[in-house]
Order: C-alpha cells, then sequence, then structure tokens
C-alpha cells in the first residue's frame, strides 16, 4: 500500500433517482433549449471516478502526494526503502514488499509473463513478505525491477492490480454510499494508504468510525456532512502512525475541495500537499 515516499505522499452528488423521480409534466412547455442543459446536468452527476478523465485527475492527485510530482505514469520504476517497516515500496501504487501487495504484483506478473526479470524473486518475496527485511532481494531486486519497468506487460500488470486491490473497490464502495467524484476519491486516497484489513486504521475501520458521527447519502445522510466525519476518522488514523502523521493530503487538499462544493471532482483544481503546490487545469 502506499506510504509517503521520496518526498513525503470524488463527486457530486449522486443526483439519480431523486432526480428523475421529477415529473416530466411539470416543465412539458419548456423549450428544447432549456431541456438540454437539464440533461447535460444529469449526465454529469452520474459521472464517477472510473471514468477515464476522473480517474487520470485521482492518479495525478495521488502522485503529488506519494512522489511530488503530477506525472503518475513515471512511476513505474520507482522502487526505495522509506525505512517505514514495509521493506522495499515501488511502483504506481506503493505496492510494498512487506505488506503482500507487491508478492501478488509479481505473481500476476509472472502469469501473465513466465520467465519475466522479477519472477526468480517469488521464492524471497514470499519469505519477507509481513517484515521490512530484503532478504534474497538484495543487490539486484531494485535493478531488476526498473528494468522490468520498460516492460509494457509489467505496467498493465501494475495497473491491474492497483485497480484489483485499491480502485475498483474503492469506487464500489463509493457509489453504494451515494457519494460522487470526490468522495470516491477520498475512499480511494483512504484504502491506497491504509488498506482494507481488520486493524483499526484500515479503510473499513475509518469508514466504521465515521458512521458513528454521521451517515452516508444512501442511508439519507447529507454528503457534505458524511465526507467530513470520513475525513475526521481518516486523518485519527494517519496519526496513529508516524509514517502517515503529515495529514496535509487531507488538510491542504481534499478538505479544500470539499469546502468549495466541488463534489464532481471539476477542474481546475489547486491543493498543497507538505506545502508544495499544485495545479490541474
Amino acid at each position: 500500500m502506499f506510504t509517503p515516499h521520496r518526498k513525503r505522499l470524488a463527486v457530486s452528488t449522486l443526483l439519480g433517482a431523486a432526480l428523475l423521480a421529477v415529473p416530466v409534466t411539470a416543465h412539458a412547455t419548456a423549450s428544447a433549449t432549456t431541456a438540454a442543459p437539464a440533461a447535460a446536468q444529469v449526465s454529469a452527476a452520474a459521472v464517477g471516478l472510473d471514468d477515464p478523465a476522473k480517474k487520470d485527475i485521482a492518479m495525478q492527485i495521488v502522485s503529488s502526494a506519494e512522489n511530488s510530482s503530477l506525472n503518475w505514469k513515471a512511476q513505474y520504476k520507482y522502487i526505495e526503502d522509506i525505512d517505514d517497516g514495509r521493506g522495499y515500496t515501488a511502483g504506481i501504487i506503493g505496492f510494498c514488499s512487506g505488506t503482500h501487495d507487491m508478492l501478488e504484483l509479481v505473481e500476476y506478473y509472472t502469469q501473465i509473463k513466465p520467465g519475466n526479470v522479477l519472477a526468480k524473486y517469488l521464492p524471497a518475496l514470499r519469505k519477507v513478505d509481513g517484515s521490512d527485511s530484503h532478504a534474497g532481494l538484495d543487490p539486484n531486486f531494485t535493478k531488476d525491477w526498473v528494468k522490468a519497468a520498460s516492460d509494457s506487460v509489467f505496467k498493465k500488470a501494475q495497473d491491474h492490480e492497483r485497480d484489483r486491490v485499491y480502485f475498483n473497490p474503492a469506487v464500489s464502495r463509493g457509489k453504494s454510499d451515494g457519494v460522487g467524484v470526490l468522495g470516491q476519491f477520498t475512499y480511494y486516497d483512504a484504502i491506497v494508504m491504509h488498506g482494507d484489513g481488520d486493524d483499526s486504521t484500515s479503510f473499513r475501520n475509518i469508514r466504521k468510525r465515521a458512521l458513528t458521527k454521521a451517515k452516508p447519502p444512501a442511508q439519507g445522510g447529507n454528503e457534505t456532512t458524511w465526507l467530513n466525519a470520513f475525513l475526521d476518522a481518516r486523518v485519527w488514523a494517519m496519526k496513529q502512525e508516524e509514517a502517515h502523521s503529515d495529514t496535509s493530503r487531507v488538510d491542504t487538499a481534499q478538505r479544500v475541495w470539499l469546502k468549495k462544493g466541488n463534489l464532481n471532482l471539476n477542474t481546475p483544481l489547486d491543493w498543497k500537499v507538505y506545502g508544495d503546490p499544485f495545479h490541474i487545469g
């Protein structure tokens, strides 16, 4: 999962049935020019974080926090041990040798491309899983990771595992909770950093903590109120671990957009992470 790297590391309210339930006869006399904008609003509201353009924005925002760069596609080759107890952290989603997701990535890569340059490290990755050990990986694992990153199949494998383990579950949960793009992004950023295990700071338990303060739209709650409660719980979780204790990715990014009412995560976007300014036009 993601942890702060080199320098440090959704969502208009879905109008859904409520909007569609407005009687069509109520504006039967409206002109075509009036109806068109209304239709456009419904279409815009239906867009989720899995829309390609929104997804790319999400990748850029996360990369700004993880790599101090909006160029997330340059991170396939990234790898280093940032001394957070998770071993090597690498790739576009911060796969870690100590948190099982790197092992699953290399297993999947080897499944679709047997004999790849990283396949020989599978026994070592299985042994170090759950620890910060480099046993069996040094001295050439980092060099071979960079080499593998020039392979389009490995890039696709990283994309696949990012979506399977983090992105798709976050978006699915967000949609079921009735939150839009910003809300789905707050879920994604949380599951990326904290995973979705059973520990108290995992994504599912951050959500449970938020549920003691508010309800998501799908349960009749207000979206802004819910997302503030979720971000409060997220900040609490971040402060439980020194490596995640800087909460600026919430305070000067996600919370800023929420305060502005930008629930659809529309551009332009301006934010800061660890004091560094970023902009997407």
